[in-house]
């Protein structure tokens, strides 16, 4: 008798905590929370982008020094062609010259002017092109996060080429390249750029050896740069919708309230016993057993020995009762785990368990019961995936 009282007072403990404030709350809101710095990987073919600049440069050689340095400056022009991987990364191919301009002694690429006598020095001209590819990293997007809409972004770039002059002397060299790519944004197509690179390569590379381990260029060019396929990134996005179940809690909340009575009862009894032995309950005929909840692990259908004794309570009670009441065994599954096949199965399977234990094992008429299953189903009850592995049996 006391056992029996025990297991149900457990079950009106469970009935009203599922009653509480909260778990049954209606709620049709769909909350998003957009991550800053994380975003969906497009399509290989979007987020493309070619561009064009002009602007000036100086080369540094062996005898650069002895030259003044508004003589040095020539116009240049760039190409280039590029992807970005990602709102921080992004590589490009790109070609820029055309001309160098400085002084040599050994009449090396000579125009045959003089430019400073006393040293024997040459004004010294030669086209060239410089082809390169970039590694380009977008700093603003990095450190601050992507923003679609943002003016002004900067990104450092690292880079190997390969630099000719086909003037005599001709030189094919490797060249090293470094720089800073600035990017104005004008609309969703179109930003103006400001690319300053710097371009190192072999002493060799002018047709004079001299002091130098190295020679270069400085280059800054203003330019336009044009974006094509899709433009933008879509932000990674976690929603979470809550359903209304007021319905289900309404119910329980009837049962629990319908238990509660028939636990008075019971204390009533045992008040009234006093010394008197009793050795069963008394249970009226309209009496409705009280809901069970019946959880399962992931991918599993096999019920437990812990299971079978709350539904050994259950079917005593279904079986003293109105034999014209019908119960409701439904089997649920966990959305977010397997396939919707796979759910639909597991669901299935787990119903027709408790029903087989039931029917089998204690005895329950199978015309008092009916089953049913809802495959794979969001969090039902304290957004906890673990109480949507389960089977819901119920008066109907």
């Amino acid at each position: 008798m006391k056992k029996i009282l025990v297991v149900i007072s457990m079950l009106f403990s469970v009935g009203i905590a599922l009653g509480q404030p909260g778990s049954g709350k209606a709620d049709t809101t769909i909350e998003v929370s957009t991550a800053k710095y994380s975003v969906v990987t497009n399509r290989f073919v979007d987020n493309w982008f070619m561009g064009a600049g002009v602007g000036g440069q100086f080369f540094y050689g062996d005898h650069n020094r002895q030259m003044k340095f508004g003589d040095r400056i020539v116009p240049a022009f760039e190409l280039h062609a590029g992807k970005w991987f990602t709102p921080g990364i992004g590589t490009r191919l790109a070609v820029n010259g055309i001309q160098n301009k400085g002084v040599t002694q050994n009449g090396s690429h000579s125009t045959g002017v003089i430019y400073d006598a006393s040293q024997g020095l040459y004004n010294q001209k030669f086209n060239y092109l410089n082809f390169h590819a970039d590694v380009l990293f977008n700093l603003t997007n990095l450190l601050k996060g992507y923003d679609p809409n943002c003016f002004y972004t900067f990104s450092p770039y690292v880079g190997i080429g390969y630099m000719i002059t086909w003037e005599e002397p001709t030189s094919n060299v490797v060249s090293a390249n470094l720089g800073l790519f600035n990017s104005f944004r004008l609309n969703d197509s179109w930003n103006l750029s400001l690319d300053i690179r710097g371009s190192m390569v072999q002493d060799r590379f002018d047709g004079e050896l001299g002091g130098r381990k190295d020679e270069g260029m400085l280059t800054a060019a203003v330019g336009i740069v044009y974006k094509f396929g899709k433009k933008e990134w879509s932000k990674e996005k976690t929603t979470t919708i809550r359903y209304d179940n007021r319905k289900e809690i309404n119910e329980l909340r009837e049962k629990v309230d319908k238990l509660s009575q028939d636990n008075a009862a019971l204390k009533n009894q045992l008040a009234n016993a006093k010394d008197t032995t009793v050795t069963d309950i008394v249970i009226e005929k309209n009496t409705l057993a009280a809901p069970v909840l019946v959880t399962f692990p992931i991918n599993k259908s096999t019920v437990s020995n812990e299971a079978r004794v709350n539904l050994g309570f259950f079917a005593k009670i279904i079986r003293a009762g109105n034999p014209d009441l019908r119960y409701r065994i439904v089997g649920y599954a966990d959305k977010g785990t397997g396939s919707a096949s796979t759910n639909q199965r597991l669901s299935r399977e787990r119903a027709e368990a408790i029903y087989n234990v039931l029917v089998r094992e204690f005895g329950v008429p199978a015309s008092q019961l009916e089953v049913d299953y809802k495959g794979g189903v969001d969090n039902m009850f304290y957004d906890d995936p673990r109480l949507s592995r389960a089977v819901i049996t119920i008066a109907r």
